[in-house]
């Protein structure tokens, strides 16, 4: 079932385009076609497939503007820029000892909408209050967009993931009465998360 924020947007789609979004292969000539009403595909697969991995592999709270999502998975390899090589991008495979890629993806509450440019850093915390690793979290493309890092968690077993948002670097819209959108940092916890081996 789509999560409140996202009910409006899929609500306005046809039945036949979600059906496709939920059940399409990257090479459908469809997923690169808007809806009727101009909503993308990629854009519904988007909010699809992060509804789906919150729910399979992760989970969600709400503080402040936010709705915040956590994914857990194995160390995955990723995209960054060579030193010195003005922009090339080499793969950078998950280094010996990463155990887990943790994601955390900030949506405002009020739309849905994943918010860029916001600086996180995330505290993976034990039992007994003590932060195994803290790192600052990275902006990444994918199926959908999110922030997230490779952590090495020496032993399995039940943490608390502690992630502290910065206000978005972005510039705001709004009159000078208006109270500026998203500009309060919030930090957020998620208890009980289980980080077992996940190779």
């Amino acid at each position: 079932m789509p999560r409140p924020a996202l009910r409006p947007l899929l609500l306005a789609l046809p039945v036949g385009l979600l059906l496709t979004a939920c059940g399409s292969t990257a090479g459908d000539a469809t997923d690169k076609a808007p809806t009727q009403q101009g909503v993308p595909a990629g854009v519904v697969e988007q909010y699809t497939v992060l509804e789906k991995e919150i729910a399979e592999r992760g989970g969600q709270t709400t503080a402040g503007d936010y709705r915040v999502g956590y994914i857990v998975e194995a160390a995955e390899p990723w995209f960054q820029g060579e030193h010195g090589a003005h922009g090339k991008l080499v793969n950078r495979e998950p280094a010996k000892g990463e155990t887990h890629h943790i994601e955390i993806i900030p949506m405002e509450a009020a739309t849905g909408r994943i918010v860029p440019d916001v600086p996180i850093r995330l505290e993976v915390v034990d039992g007994s209050g003590k932060v195994v690793q803290a790192q600052d979290l990275n902006f990444y493309h994918a199926t959908f967009f999110h922030y997230a890092n490779n952590f090495s968690i020496p032993k399995a077993g039940t943490y608390t993931l502690r992630a502290t948002l910065q206000p978005p670097t972005f510039l705001r819209h709004g009159a000078s009465d208006e109270k500026p959108s998203l500009s309060a940092p919030v930090t957020v916890t998620f208890p009980d998360v289980a980080l077992k081996n996940e190779d």
